[in-house]
């Protein structure tokens, strides 16, 4: 799908606009996926007329908003060093991207009510693929579980992260404790069982 930003070179004003609201429908939709379009231009600070200037329907800003957070995650995703030992790789990934994956989380349930799957697997497909890909090593060189699928293994981290930011915004958790509290939870999660004889 096409963005309305995306259509044809803009004017420097024009820019700095979108890349406002774009930001603020980022920072809406991160704490509430219902978020209006009316809380975002205000967010934004521009008006309604100009938010659908640029962006003439939710499902248009939903997905900026989407592949921005995703855009985002993906270079702090380049950044990390996932050669080595992968439950170290695995601990460096959660503790330098769990707050953008969990507001990325958020965003994503506004887009799941708005854009097609195969358009949100699509947007998807590039940091999934890298995680799974440092998972199924884990796996292979036996320090992860094999017992339970990959993807299953992928989406328990998130939920992880999505419910640390859950608890940081209740004030039970503090933001400086939640990148280490989620890498001991995921890593416990994804060491592979004692079999024990009988």
């Amino acid at each position: 799908m096409t963005t309305a930003a995306s259509k044809t070179p803009k004017r420097a004003d024009a820019r700095k606009n979108i890349e406002k609201i774009t930001q603020a429908a980022i920072e809406c939709l991160g704490q509430d996926p219902d978020a209006s379009l009316g809380q975002v231009a205000q967010a934004a600070g521009v008006g309604r007329v100009t938010l659908y200037g640029h962006f003439p329907s939710r499902e248009l800003l939903v997905e900026a908003a989407l592949v921005r957070a995703l855009t985002d995650g993906d270079r702090v995703l380049e950044a990390v060093d996932l050669t080595g030992d992968p439950r170290a790789a695995l601990r460096a990934l959660i503790e330098s991207s769990w707050q953008l994956t969990a507001q990325a989380g958020t965003i994503l349930e506004a887009a799941q009510a708005v854009l097609p799957p195969g358009r949100i697997r699509e947007l998807h497909a590039e940091p999934e693929a890298r995680v799974n890909h440092l998972i199924r090593r884990g796996q292979a060189e036996g320090v992860f579980r094999t017992d339970l699928p990959v993807s299953w293994l992928a989406s328990s981290m998130h939920h992880v992260m999505k419910g640390a930011a859950a608890d940081i915004t209740a004030g039970r958790l503090d933001p400086g404790d939640a990148g280490q509290f989620i890498a001991e939870v995921i890593l416990g999660a994804y060491t592979p069982p004692v079999i024990r004889s009988t």
